[in-house]
């Protein structure tokens, strides 16, 4: 069993509340949900109204399926929302 953890940092800049933030993050976690049946939550930055950093897992046994979900949803999220993807990370792991 392979696992992927990806760890996305998003900078929110036309984001004037909280509720902004929320909304425009919400948002991408279905539109990820919806497409890829990841599991996908805000981890950090909970108070900052224009900084999110989402985590993401997908369980798969093969490591080029979990590369191509990764550049996916990094694909995704670049052409949705263009210019809120600030960085992100991401490692394999083997059980």
């Amino acid at each position: 069993m392979k696992i992927l953890i990806l760890k996305i940092v998003l900078i929110i800049h036309s984001s004037t509340s909280l509720k902004d933030k929320r909304r425009i993050v919400k948002g991408i976690k279905d539109r990820i949900w919806s497409k890829f049946r990841a599991s996908i939550s805000e981890i950090e930055e909970h108070d900052s109204i224009r900084k999110a950093i989402l985590g993401i897992v997908y369980v798969s046994n093969e490591k080029n399926i979990l590369d191509s979900i990764m550049n996916k949803i990094i694909n995704l999220v670049e052409t949705t929302y263009p210019g809120i993807l600030h960085d992100y990370e991401h490692t394999v792991e083997n059980y």
